[in-house]
Order: C-alpha cells, then sequence, then structure tokens
C-alpha cells in the first residue's frame, strides 16, 4: 500500500514563497518518477512539475517555469516543490503524486495520490 502525504500548504500574498513536501511510504519510492499536480475549482487538474527517479531530471509546466523547483531525496522519500514568486493563479489544491513508471505529464500515467495541500494566493 503506498501512501502519500503533502504537507507545506497555506495562505500567502502575491510575490511570497511556498515549499510542498509529500512524503510517501509503501513500495520502492527510488524507482518512480514523481509529479506534483495541481486543481483549481472548476478547472482540469494541471500538471505542474515533475522528476525522474534519479532526481536529474525534471520537467515543468509552462505556467510555473522558472519559479517553481521540483526535488526528491529518495534516502528520505520526500519530494519538494519550492514555489517562489507565487501569483494569484497559482492557487489551488496542490496533489503529490507517484508515477505509474517514468516522467509524464498526463495525471493518467500517475497511479498513486496524496489527498492535496491547499495553497491560495491573494492579490
Amino acid at each position: 500500500q503506498v501512501q502519500l502525504v503533502e504537507s507545506g500548504g497555506g495562505l500567502v500574498q502575491a510575490g511570497d514563497s511556498l515549499r510542498l513536501s509529500c512524503a510517501v511510504s509503501g513500495r520502492a519510492f527510488t524507482l518512480y518518477a514523481m509529479g506534483w499536480f495541481r486543481q483549481a475549482p472548476g478547472k482540469e487538474r494541471e500538471f505542474v512539475a515533475g522528476i525522474r527517479w534519479t532526481g536529474t531530471t525534471t520537467l515543468y509546466g509552462d505556467s510555473v517555469k522558472d519559479r517553481f523547483t521540483i526535488s526528491r531525496d529518495n534516502a528520505k522519500r520526500m519530494v519538494y516543490l519550492q514555489m517562489d514568486n507565487l501569483k494569484p493563479e497559482d492557487t489551488a489544491l496542490y496533489y503529490c503524486a507517484e508515477a505509474k513508471w517514468d516522467l509524464k505529464t498526463d495525471p493518467d500515467e500517475y497511479d498513486n495520490w496524496g489527498q492535496g495541500t491547499q495553497v491560495t494566493v491573494s492579490s
């Protein structure tokens, strides 16, 4: 049984930073790519960032490039999302997800999800 638990969300002002964390328990964490997605009310789930199991390859959604940074610590079974220069349009529920295998942007390629952590950015 794989469990993913996100933390670190909150209410911030535009221009602030937040760091989200995702703790993973269960199967061999080091073998799978990990991703962060977000979903705002009335919108589809959106790919934010992903990282290959090696940690050397990352991928970002166009709307967060150059502002967000994904990283992982395989020894601690943790994935992080550093979010800088936050904007009101970043407001959403942020999910951590474990890929079925390799790094993809399609949420259907991820089969384990956390419950999400809310990020709200005020203008």
